[in-house]
């Protein structure tokens, strides 16, 4: 009865270290973040008639970056979409003006759903606005430019979060068929999908090997690291400093969290059912502080447009290829860690059999702060390349991808490392390649119903092993 006072003093000096490291961060992000632009402001008067709109992209994000030029009545103007995605004119004169978008600014992976430009009638003392829905879907036509009637709302966005096939820059023809390009483009963009997940999904996968834990909190990882690459990058300039910085500090956020969190719950012999339900609430906080602290708008880390190179037909960004030869370097770094290292060694006992690991002298409390560690950091790192190459993060980014990770661990084997990559990179090809087949909404859909299928068939995953309970 006497040892919970005397471990209270001690947990609640690391409780406090972390929530002033949290409290830190909060502050800086509040003070340094650059201001989120404004909407366009323009207000319909007698002498002024407004032309506005809002463009985003298939999932749902605005575009921001967008070159939006109008012409008509003398007048010819030039602007671009803020970070919320909207854009704006001020008419003098009323008539016929037209409004085109340039193709070559739109994210990656988005193409004209219908039409380039518009031609409108605007009147003064009026707000008339057009539409420029997007789709990810390259076989969409461009069709011939239309009509946009006054007062229309900003376009309902089809498809869902994910990783979108890379840009061509120009305008795909009409085809609902299947052709082998854009087979290729979309298993080039499930290639890259799968790794990116892989790495959030080995964290996810070594966590549960070692503890046991279900760590829901693993998508906040990822969001985190592309937030907080975006503020270091705004503070630095160089995107490789500000990844290293923030890839260090998600590690040591790992640590701390095992030794604030995680440790002590361990020590208390909590159940598994209860860590789990800790994660959801953890993840949950997480979610409002950042929605807090940075807003709701799409963060873009690299502002720049990115500049596409084409090998063997497929079109991809630099950015893809750099985030893909990153990705597959740390993957290939853990890997031969795990199988190699003295430590490696020790994790992989803990994992199969933690009272023998500390019956035969390993420190399973090291290990497990060390794959805290390590896995928080990776998906710190993939938080980073997504938030690149899907060309912005936001709050509630890995919470969009939190189903797929644990998909992918599923699927490979719960608690092995080579299935977590295994299963990542098949869920990876089977979201960006449904496109071909099935709509935009329904390409996550597909890859939870392969999850579904496993569980029935294999619940051990391909990887894992089965087990006798009872």
């Amino acid at each position: 009865m006497t040892l919970l006072p005397a471990r209270s003093g001690p947990l609640r000096r690391r409780t406090g270290a972390v929530l002033i490291l949290v409290a830190l961060l909060a502050t800086i992000a509040s003070l340094l973040l650059p201001t989120p632009a404004q909407a366009v402001d323009c207000a319909p008067s007698p002498d002024t008639g407004c032309l506005q709109g809002i463009i985003k992209s298939s999932d749902g994000t605005p575009a921001p970056g967008v070159t939006i030029e109008l012409s008509g009545q003398g007048d010819e103007q030039t602007t671009e979409t803020d970070e919320n995605g909207r854009w704006g004119f001020a008419i003098e004169k009323a008539g016929s003006y037209t409004v085109s978008v340039d193709g070559d600014t739109l994210p990656e992976g988005q193409f004209f759903k219908n039409a380039d430009s518009r031609e409108l009638e605007v009147a003064l003392y009026d707000s008339t606005s057009a539409l420029f829905p997007l789709t990810d879907d390259p076989s969409a036509a461009q069709t011939p430019s239309g009509e946009a009637s006054g007062g229309d709302k900003t376009p309902s966005p089809s498809g869902d979060k994910g990783e979108q096939a890379a840009q061509s820059g120009e305008p795909q023809s009409a085809s609902g068929a299947f052709s082998w390009q854009r087979f290729w483009q979309q298993f080039a963009s499930g290639i890259r999908m799968g790794l990116l997940l892989s790495l959030a999904a080995l964290g996810l996968s070594l966590v549960f090997g070692t503890t046991g834990v279900s760590n829901f909190a693993q998508g906040e990882m990822l969001s985190m690291g592309g937030m907080l690459a975006y503020l270091f990058m705004s503070l630095t300039g160089n995107l490789w400093l500000a990844g290293l910085i923030t890839v260090a500090i998600m590690a040591a956020f790992g640590y701390l969290q095992d030794m604030t969190i995680w440790k002590p719950m361990r020590k208390r012999r909590l159940s598994l059912m209860q860590m789990m339900i800790v994660s959801i609430g953890f993840s949950i906080a997480l979610q409002n502080l950042f929605q807090f602290f940075f807003g709701a708008s799409i963060l873009r880390i690299e502002k720049r447009t990115p500049e596409t190179v084409t090998i063997l037909g497929v079109t991809l960004t630099v950015q893809s290829y750099i985030a893909m030869g990153i990705a597959l370097l740390a993957v290939i770094a853990v890997g031969l860690a795990l199988k190699y290292t003295r430590f490696g060694r020790a994790t992989r006992a803990v994992a199969d059999n933690p009272a023998l690991a500390e019956a035969s002298g390993i420190n399973v409390d090291s290990v497990i702060r060390v794959v805290w560690t390590v896995g928080t950091g990776l998906a710190g790192l993939a938080g980073i390349l997504l938030g690149l190459v899907l060309n912005g993060v936001a709050w509630n980014t890995g919470w969009s991808f939190l189903l797929l990770l644990f998909a992918a661990v599923v699927l490979g084997g719960i608690g092995t490392a080579f299935g977590a990559f295994i299963g990542a990179m098949i869920i990876g090809l089977v979201v960006e390649m449904a496109n071909i087949w099935l709509p935009g909404d329904l390409k996550h859909a597909a890859a939870l119903f392969i999850l579904i299928v496993v569980l029935l068939v294999r619940p051990q995953g391909i990887f894992g092993r089965k087990e006798r309970i009872g």
